[in-house]
């Protein structure tokens, strides 16, 4: 291959790709988000300066894409953070748990969100909406909801998810030395809410040291959250390089 065809590749192998040079719109991506209150001092453990944690709140989202341009169907769960930069508040995605390579490799490589692999569910059982992650053999959270009780109208919605997203993005030289080591920003575009709603919710975590979610104990649930949407999501841009700090 010379080199304008190896700088066409969107990901190795120079075979077959990892990961496609697509835009990728989510169809039917539907969200379980459960608000509880925790303890901010861990919550402060954990977020990188120039950030600063606004609140005990975190998010534990499942949220399931069975429809992705260029992914195909997923699943993926994690935690997130309020935050704050520069007088704007927004999300701090500290973990991101999810079965699907392409996403996880996408995701890493160009979208800078801190994903690996788990196996996470979202599904009805009966009359309970149930979010699930399991870390290969272990439970590592269970979540369950009242099924469509309380209507959220649809600004509220589209303002619930589509907060400005903040991730680290990391990136070593060949001797352990950072090459990259960034603060990024993002937010969700082009949004349709199809279904939102509220109701009882129920969080189980359980401890692991690969998939530390139960280091935040869940002290008090405040909200929860059902929602559906088509949407993009924005590229992220940097908004702090840890390298250039004088």
């Amino acid at each position: 291959m010379n080199k304008k065809e190896l700088m066409n590749l969107a990901s190795t192998p120079v075979n077959a790709p990892t990961y496609s040079r697509v835009d990728v719109h989510f169809r039917n991506r539907e969200f379980l988000n459960i608000v509880y209150r925790t303890d901010i001092e861990k919550l402060k453990e954990v977020v990188p300066e120039p950030l600063k944690v606004t609140s005990d709140l975190i998010k534990f989202e499942v949220i399931d894409m069975p429809d992705s341009t260029g992914l195909g169907s997923y699943t993926e769960c994690g935690q997130v953070i309020p935050v704050e930069y520069n007088g704007e508040e927004g999300e701090f995605y500290l973990s991101m748990y999810l079965n699907n390579q392409p996403a996880i490799a996408l995701g890493r490589e160009l979208s800078t969100f801190p994903k690996k692999y788990g196996e996470p569910r979202l599904y009805v059982d009966n009359d309970t909406l149930v979010g699930t992650l399991d870390y290969h053999s272990l439970r590592v959270a269970q979540a369950t909801m009242t099924y469509k009780y309380h209507p959220i109208e649809t600004e509220e919605a589209k303002q619930l998810i589509t907060k400005p997203s903040f991730m680290l993005k990391q990136l070593p030289n060949y001797d352990g030395t950072p090459r990259i080591l960034e603060m990024t920003r993002s937010q969700i575009s082009d949004i349709q809410i199809k279904e939102a709603f509220r109701g009882d919710a129920r969080l189980q975590l359980f401890e692991h040291v690969n998939a530390p979610l139960a280091d935040f104990p869940v002290k008090e649930i405040v909200d929860a959250q059902h929602i559906l949407a088509d949407l993009r999501l924005g590229r992220p841009e940097v908004i702090h390089d840890y390298l250039k700090e004088s």
